[in-house]
């Protein structure tokens, strides 16, 4: 059972502030934006092998995780689940969701129980709606860390592609 609330549980490690400035897609931004990011967010738990999201469904939601750990994972055909990666504490997921709207495209599940920190697309979209300038430094981060990404496949796919070659 999710539980939900505004007020900071006793799970979390850190305050939301200090959570947000030590995630990389925040970590040039002002603390004034990251206090007004945390004052839009709010918080939920999970018990272990609990589910966050399922590839498909909807993305409304972009998650910090404050204490725990969280598994992103795919259904391979024939194989079952594939773990992708395994998220700790200070790491962040669910933003391609706020910049599209595609579904998501993969699971997340609690690992290890873990308390997130979440903020809404529509209370993200209404905030840059009016801080033009939050929003400005918002767009670059997740370019940033997009592009970043997209270089770590590239080079995954790289590798394969040549251990393929000669295994």
């Amino acid at each position: 059972m999710v539980e939900k609330n505004k007020g900071r549980p006793a799970e979390a490690e850190v305050d939301p502030i200090t959570a947000l400035s030590g995630v990389s897609l925040f970590a040039d931004m002002t603390r004034i934006h990251i206090r007004r990011l945390a004052e839009i967010g709010s918080y939920e738990t999970y018990k272990p092998n609990e589910s966050i999201f399922s590839e498909g469904d909807s993305g409304e939601k972009f998650y910090v995780l404050l204490g725990g750990a969280v598994r992103i994972s795919r259904s391979v055909s024939g194989m079952g689940e594939e773990a992708l990666a395994i998220l700790k504490t200070g790491n962040h997921f669910g933003e391609m969701s706020l910049i599209d709207n595609s579904p998501r495209s993969a699971d997340a599940k609690c690992h290890k129980k873990c308390t997130l920190f979440v903020i809404s697309k529509s209370d993200l979209e209404d905030l840059l709606f009016i801080d033009r300038d939050l929003a400005y430094e918002l767009l670059w981060s997740f370019v940033r860390t997009l592009t970043k990404r997209l270089r770590q496949t590239n080079d995954k796919m790289t590798f394969l592609t040549f251990a393929g070659k000669f295994g």
